[in-house]
This record gives structure tokens, sequence and C-alpha cells, in this order.
């Protein structure tokens, strides 16, 4: 004899386990679905970063990862350099210049997005010797000329070179000390310059030797903000990247409070 209440139970008891087994199903299915959403919606966007700017960018771009999930693939180097690899097609989505001509430029030749062009920072000029002491708090080394080498950027390629050269311009101490230039392609180079030895002294970017949790190395003279134009620092959408949700999202984030943060830690005016 079959008891109808026993089936009725394992029924039941089977019903409720299959029902749970398509609940995690869905469940499963529901954060896979997610998972690919976020995927699909993170991008990556190609960056031309200014030498100088390269400390504090690598801790934005992090962050910007870490908030966003788009990841920003950095080139640094030289403002002038990028202009001109721009012009030839280079695939950059963004650029962080060292001075603002150059966006202006390019928003004109309509290699940028008009009205994408904002201040980033302000950068700041100083002499620095990777030899303690050497540099003093008056830049006086300078007049003393009892030095080899001094390093400092093209002025036709980086902004960081042209205000150097009108700081000793203005110092009457250009054509003296011209002959001892080393010139370097970027901010960046000439730092590398005086870190290795090949020149006694440099003008590099105030950020370079003022890295936030480092000793500083050496020792540097703030150069006055009288002596040379403002290095007025410009982002700027490209036209390549006029339709990456990355290269969006990373001009909005370099004005957030958090990237504001990171870069006035580096000693750069906002």
């Amino acid at each position: 004899m079959i008891c109808t209440k026993s089936i009725a139970h394992n029924c039941a008891h089977h019903g409720a386990r299959h029902s749970t087994h398509r609940s995690a199903i869905a469940r499963m299915l529901a954060l896979a679905l997610l998972s690919l959403s976020c995927v699909a919606q993170a991008a990556e966007v190609q960056v031309a970063v200014a030498a100088n700017f390269a400390g504090p960018f690598e801790k934005i771009a992090a962050d910007f990862a870490a908030e966003t999930g788009h990841k920003a693939l950095i080139s640094v180097g030289a403002t002038g350099k990028f202009y001109a690899q721009i012009k030839n097609g280079a695939p950059f989505e963004v650029l962080l210049a060292a001075d603002d001509e150059t966006p202006r430029k390019l928003v004109a030749e309509t290699d940028g997005i008009a009205g994408s062009q904002f201040t980033y920072a302000k950068g700041k000029l100083v002499l620095w010797s990777a030899t303690a002491g050497l540099v003093d708090d008056k830049g006086a080394v300078l007049a003393r000329n009892d030095f080899a080498h001094l390093a400092i950027c093209d002025p036709k390629l980086a902004p960081y070179g042209l205000a150097a050269e009108e700081a000793l311009k203005a110092s009457k101490l250009y054509d003296t000390l011209k002959p001892k230039f080393v010139t370097a392609e970027s901010i960046a180079q000439a730092y590398q310059f005086v870190a290795t030895g090949n020149a006694e002294l440099g003008f590099v970017a105030l950020s370079q030797v003022a890295v936030p949790g480092k000793a500083l190395q050496g020792s540097y003279w703030m150069v006055p903000a009288n002596l040379y134009s403002p290095i007025q620092q410009d982002a700027v959408l490209l036209k390549k990247g006029e339709a990456n949700p990355a290269a969006v999202a990373l001009l909005k984030f370099l004005r957030s409070d958090k990237a504001r943060a990171v870069i006035k830690s580096y000693g750069y005016d906002l």
C-alpha cells in the first residue's frame, strides 16, 4: 500500500530543495552579471604627463583606479615633445602639461576639446644639488660660479627650462653661465643629470626634491617667483579621448579634493 502522506512529504522536500538550488543559481547569475557590468564599465585612458608631475600623478592614478575602476596608462615626458607627438597622431587622450599655452594651442588647432582646459597645479622652480650644503638659501652659488656644470631643460621643450632661463636673465647671470649648461630634454632628465653627478647643480621642479614622506636629498634654493613667469600647468581633454568615459572621469577626478590634496603635498600651489 502506498502512503500518500509519505509521497506528499517527499515531494515537498524535493520541491524545497530545488527551490533553494534555483535561488542559489539566481544569486550566482546576478553576481556574475554585476561583475561583467563592472568590467564593461571600467576602461583605460592614455595620459601624457609632464615630467615634473610624474610623482604626484602616480599616486593620483592609483587613487583614481581604486575609486572608479578605470586605469590610467601613463607616458612621462617634456610638454613640447608631447605636443609634437600629438600633432603626429599619438594615441594620447588626456594631456597634463607643464604650461597653459600648449593645451590652449591644441584646443585652437582642434586637437583638444574646447571648454575642457583647466589649471590643475602651479609649479615652483628650484635650484638643486645632490650635495648637502652646496646650494645656499639665497642662490649665491650661481654668482660665485665655482662649479663646472649647470643642468637646465631645453626652454623650447620644457616650461621649467624657460622659467630657469628667465630667472638667470633677470639675475644678469645668463651669459656668464651659459657655457656651463648641460641641456636636458625634460625636467626628469635635468634631475637625473644632477642626481648622477653629471652636473653639480641644476634647475628642477620643487615636486622632484620635496617628496612627501621622503627625507630631502642634497640642498636647494627656491627661486623667487618674481624672477620667472608663472608656471601654470593645465590639463586638457584631447580629441582621441572625447568619447572615452575614463578620460572624462580622470579630468573630473583631478579636480577632486583627494587629488588636490596630493598635488598640494608635493609643493604645488592650487
